[in-house]
């Protein structure tokens, strides 16, 4: 599907990137996590990395994001190549929750987790002129960016139950989806990776979910995202058909992706 993102703003996202993988795979201390993926999605697409949990969805989410080194066959994302380009394309990638490696602190807000994450993106996305800009300026540029990511991920905090004082533990599980989604796309980030996309909801709450996924990738942000049952208008990837298991070779388990999270260079 090719989808292309309009004219930006000084808050709008910069455009989504191609992704494509030929023969990648990435193999463990106990053997494959995944391998043989083959597939080719344009700029904007929304890719949805489908199968039952245990076989290596979330490795693969995380390798073609740059954030794991695979170790067989390639990957491109925007034109950068991987295994070899880890530090390019984590530059122009976002996760979303993601256990072990990106998760949402049940002890804070929703407000705290915004501010947080708009104190990281000035310190280590801005530029030298914005960061010398007047504080008022500088936090009138993070409330607009916080408001669009959270328009885009489609969270209103005036219906939480304490707005944005309230706690990510007591979130819904949609809601904790899109506040990870938002937090996300306060960097403006090329790709959107959402790892357990249908996770733990209804039918009703995994509907709105893709339709909010759906709606980034038509605004231009390519989006990665892992489940269960992939929807009709995806491009799906299906990590389990792509390898060969045979007693050597093993699709991944809780244990085998420890093991990859710590050998195949996590970031």
């Amino acid at each position: 599907m090719g989808r292309h993102a309009e004219a930006q703003t000084d808050t709008a996202a910069p455009g989504g990137a191609a992704v494509s993988a030929n023969g990648f795979g990435l193999k463990g201390p106990r053997g494959w996590v995944f391998r043989n993926v083959t597939f080719d999605a344009p700029s904007g697409s929304l890719v949805a990395i489908e199968g039952p949990s245990g076989t290596g969805r979330t490795c693969l989410l995380l390798a073609l994001t740059g954030r794991m080194r695979g170790t067989e066959g390639h990957a491109e994302v925007a034109g950068h190549r991987l295994p070899k380009a880890l530090t390019a394309v984590r530059r122009i990638s976002a996760l979303g929750p993601v256990d072990g490696v990106a998760e949402l602190d049940p002890a804070l807000t929703v407000g705290e987790h915004l501010r947080e994450r708009a104190l990281l993106q000035r310190r280590f996305d801005g530029s030298l002129r914005a960061l010398l800009r007047p504080r008022r300026e500088r936090a009138a540029r993070d409330r607009a960016r916080a408001e669009q990511a959270l328009a885009a991920a489609g969270l209103d905090l005036e219906t939480l139950p304490k707005g944005p004082r309230t706690y990510v533990r007591d979130l819904e599980r949609l809601e904790a989806l899109r506040l990870g989604i938002a937090l996300a796309l306060i960097g403006r980030p090329r790709v959107l990776a959402v790892d357990d996309a249908d996770h733990k909801l209804s039918a009703e709450d995994r509907a709105a979910a893709w339709t909010t996924l759906g709606a980034i990738a038509d605004a231009g942000t390519t989006v990665l995202a892992v489940c269960t049952e992939a929807p009709e208008d995806a491009i799906t990837v299906r990590p389990a058909d792509a390898g060969t298991t045979t007693s050597d070779e093993t699709t991944e388990t809780e244990e085998e992706a420890a093991d990859a999270y710590a050998e195949a260079g996590r970031a």
